[in-house]
């Protein structure tokens, strides 16, 4: 896949997936945004999860279309397997900045059900990464991608061995 149209099908299937996800679902659950009343500092906070997992989502978009030759989706995957920039400290950045995003908007509109969706959603997508991606991506990378899985962790993002503090 070309660089452009990889970088087109990743822009969409950012907008519809991940958006439908992080934007439209909550907007659902919180009846069009309506905040709660909480402590405003505490509120306030969850600008910091929210800004960090929209940042890591971009950012892990981008290197689909422009490392990998593909898409996030499954239908359009990478030709190459991603390993640079937010995958190297997390196997699925882009999962971690959604529930990240999530967490941040319960906080921020002070709306609980925000912090249940995020807990249902991260249940489904880990069993969708255990029993369909991660298979995917073992045939279709091989032993690159069984390297990489030993050395990452698939979901607490950490420090890359041989990097020093």
């Amino acid at each position: 896949m070309r660089k452009a149209s990889a970088a087109l099908g990743s822009a969409l299937f950012l907008v519809l997936v991940s958006g439908s996800a992080a934007v439209l679902v909550p907007w659902w659950l919180t009846g069009g945004w309506r905040a709660g009343h909480w402590w405003l500092p505490l509120r306030l906070l969850g600008l910091l999860p929210l800004a960090a997992g929209a940042g890591v989502i971009l950012e892990a978009f981008t290197r689909f279309a422009l490392e990998g030759l593909g898409t996030p989706a499954p239908v359009a995957p990478p030709a190459r397997l991603v390993v640079s920039g937010p995958y190297r400290y997390v196997r699925n950045p882009v999962y971690v900045a959604v529930a990240a995003v999530l967490i941040g908007q319960g906080l921020l509109l002070a709306r609980p059900v925000l912090f249940g969706y995020a807990a249902g959603a991260w249940v489904l997508t880990w069993a969708f990464v255990r029993w369909y991606e991660e298979p995917g991506l073992a045939r279709r990378f091989g032993a690159e991608y069984e390297d990489y899985r030993r050395a990452v962790p698939a979901w607490c993002p950490r420090r890359p061995a041989g990097r020093r503090a």
